[in-house]
């Protein structure tokens, strides 16, 4: 896996990961990556560093994140309109997400956006043959 920093048309910067740089440029062509402050598909690649290691002790390096159970109101804001673009311009499939993920990975049905359910075992297989997906964001409102 590889990130990639990315900015879209509007200039929001943020980060992605891709099996390789193929990956983006086919999930890019097909409208898969969009920002998620503004749902733009009119993304780029950003200037970034490569992650060098350091001589510090691993404590030294840690960094701290945000809980998963309290996560910032802009993150918050952020997955929701990454979930709302998702549910608006794609197609609900239910549990048959991943028999639909790899026909129209191997070109059996029209490229199209669709969400829905699998299971863990049949994400693995799907990453394991190649086909991109992501997990929608689960939101705090999701839970109840």
């Amino acid at each position: 896996m590889i990130r990639f920093s990315l900015h879209c048309d509007k200039e929001h910067s943020f980060e992605a990961w891709f099996s390789n740089s193929k990956d983006f440029e086919t999930q890019k062509k097909r409208g898969f990556v969009v920002c998620p402050q503004c749902g733009s598909s009119r993304v780029e690649k950003a200037l970034m560093a490569p992650g060098v290691a350091g001589t510090r002790k691993s404590e030294e390096r840690k960094v701290p994140v945000a809980s998963p159970e309290a996560p910032p109101e802009k993150m918050l804001e952020m997955m929701r309109a990454v979930r709302n673009h998702v549910v608006e311009n794609s197609d609900y499939v239910g549990d048959r997400f991943a028999e639909e993920a790899r026909k129209i990975h191997y070109g059996e049905t029209e490229m199209r956006g669709i969400y829905g359910e699998t299971t863990a075992d049949d994400a693995r297989e799907l990453a394991d043959e190649g086909v991109a997906f992501f997990p929608l964001p689960q939101l705090p409102e999701d839970r109840n």
